[in-house]
């Protein structure tokens, strides 16, 4: 399972402890009260966890990608056959600038990144 996946699960359990937490704070139940409270703390910990290692990778893809020693925007024409120029350039990476390593990276526009000039 992805980390994105495990970050939703995450986030909807915390969800539905915090609700439950809140109808025992209201009924006056301090068991459940302590029970839900030890849950969400157990929880929001595994959280913090994932979307630190989830930040790492994307990090280390970074700086990988802007390791790479050739990089230039993708033509139009490019784009159009990016399987084509797939086949052509090995180890090439496309990053569109929408995407979260896009937006890491700074780039304005589909740019690929090759270990060799394309």
């Amino acid at each position: 399972m992805s980390i994105k996946q495990d970050i939703q699960k995450i986030n909807n359990r915390v969800d539905s402890c915090q609700r439950k937490l809140d109808a025992a704070k209201a009924r006056g139940d301090n068991a459940m009260v302590s029970k839900f409270t030890d849950d969400l703390e157990k929880l929001s910990k595994t959280q913090s966890s994932l979307k630190h290692k989830q930040q790492y990778d994307l990090n280390k893809e970074r700086r990988d990608l802007s390791d790479m020693p050739f990089s230039r925007e993708i033509t139009k024409l490019e784009q159009a056959d990016l399987g084509q120029l797939k086949k052509k350039v090995k180890g090439l990476v496309i990053v569109h600038p929408m995407t979260k390593i896009g937006k890491q990276l700074r780039v304005d526009v589909m740019t690929g990144f090759a270990p060799k000039p394309f």
